[in-house]
């Protein structure tokens, strides 16, 4: 099989055509797995089984659209757009947390002004609801890779890096983690992983260990105070998550913050090897609470058991294979750290998730990407892919073998256009011949 293996790998358009077939069947594998999760509530509650997984299904569509347009922007393009994308999501962090500050002081009676308000981790306008911090990683995967190629060398110097990415950076973790501690860790895993694939020198990276950590401390603590969803002078929930992760479950409140953590431990007990079959999970009607989003994984054990869930991991594998593959035979330095940035952040937010749902990690409150209900979530994903498709389509070998035997016109208006062709580079010999006829010349 591995000759088999290789030749398939060594195809021009094996990045891309990987890329499509992962990503694809976990977005089929989300929709299933949603409906499954949600079709009985929501039964309960309206009368229809289908309303969740209709709404679920919009966001799909969108995604795939935003996918569609990522993968037709050429590099160029992105590397302009990083700097708005991040003002936006910046300017919309700023707004939510506001609102949540003024309602905690009780400045305001609600988070609302006008038709602008916000519930944790959502900020609506008007009836359209997003998440900041989703836009704020794909904001900071542009933004931050097109600054760092245009230092190039210098990058390894700290005044290089105190201006202006340390500055932006810290105020994106204050803004993150007022509300998400859990999106904060994310965004410091893509900031490791941006800075890695630089070649950021090692002492760097553990100044920025002190730093994280001193900051992840000082979030925790503000949660007493009333940071989030903690309230002044209750429990700090953070601290909590933390502290209940450590505890053995016999030792732990079974009826306050580890229910959650016993219901999902009993979901993958359920499942066994095969599971209990689609549909047949009787844990999440109205015993696990987020089934349909942070805890989705729990419902994926005990209906598809140990080989659903292994099927699961392989497809985030090969997407991280992937993903590391296009970043390393991308010639382009903003190509390569922007690739490497979003297969870190989605490898980094399915180990903290799925490591919180089995309990070898705290619980954070992250979704499982691609498979978790949610809105701005997926349409944010499906474009971070459709920026790897695009890189994908760059790489040398497959740039020249699409313009080589181009794809019919429509199929490029349609679909994706030709990426542009590599630099030709000329031979040692032809130089050397070159410099030895301009010094007969001279």
């Amino acid at each position: 099989m591995l000759p088999a293996v290789h030749g398939l790998l060594a195809r021009p358009l094996s990045s891309y055509y990987l890329l499509l077939a992962s990503s694809g069947l976990l977005l089929l594998i989300g929709l299933t797995m949603v409906f499954s999760a949600t079709s009985v509530e929501a039964y309960a509650k309206n009368g229809n089984a289908f309303s969740a997984i209709a709404n679920q299904a919009v966001f799909a569509l969108l995604g795939l659209f935003a996918f569609w347009v990522c993968q037709r922007l050429p590099a160029g393009t992105l590397r302009d757009l990083g700097k708005y994308v991040m003002g936006v999501a910046i300017a919309l962090l700023g707004i939510l947390d506001l609102l949540m500050a003024l309602e905690s002081v009780h400045l305001l009676s609600a988070p609302r002004i006008g038709p602008i308000h916000a519930d944790l981790l959502w900020l609506y306008l008007g009836p359209i609801g997003l998440q900041p911090a989703e836009f704020a990683k794909l904001g900071m995967v542009l933004w931050g890779a097109d600054v760092i190629a245009r230092k190039g060398s210098a990058l390894g110097h700290w005044r290089e890096l105190s201006r202006p990415l340390f500055p932006v950076v810290g105020l994106l973790f204050v803004l993150v983690g007022y509300n998400d501690l859990g999106t904060m860790l994310v965004l410091l895993a893509l900031i490791v992983g941006l800075l890695w694939a630089a070649g950021v020198r090692l002492r760097i990276f553990a100044a920025l260990g002190v730093l994280g950590l001193a900051g992840i401390s000082l979030l925790i603590a503000a949660a007493s105070g009333g940071a989030g969803s903690g309230e002044k002078g209750a429990e700090n929930y953070r601290l909590a998550r933390l502290t209940n992760f450590l505890q053995p479950l016999d030792k732990c409140d079974l009826d306050g913050p580890c229910y959650q953590l016993i219901q999902a431990r009993s979901a993958i007990f359920e499942g066994g090897w095969f599971g209990v079959g689609l549909g047949k999970g009787a844990l999440k009607w109205n015993w696990l609470p987020e089934a349909e989003n942070d805890f989705i994984f729990a419902v994926v054990a005990e209906e598809l058991g140990v080989v659903g869930c292994a099927v699961i991991l392989a497809l985030f594998s090969v997407l991280a294979y992937t993903g590391f593959r296009i970043a390393r035979r991308s010639a382009d330095p903003f190509r390569r750290l922007a690739a490497t940035a979003i297969t870190t952040w989605l490898v980094a937010q399915t180990v903290i998730n799925v490591g919180g749902v089995t309990g070898m990690l705290p619980i954070t409150g992250l979704p499982l990407p691609f498979i978790s209900a949610g809105g701005s979530a997926l349409v944010v994903t499906m474009a971070a892919v459709g920026i790897l498709a695009s890189f994908a389509r760059a790489e040398p070998d497959a740039s020249r073998a699409l313009n080589a035997r181009p794809p019919a016109r429509w199929v490029r208006l349609l679909w994706a256009p030709l990426p542009p062709l590599p630099p030709q580079r000329r031979p040692a010999a032809a130089k050397a011949t070159e410099g030895a006829g301009a010094g007969r010349k001279r």
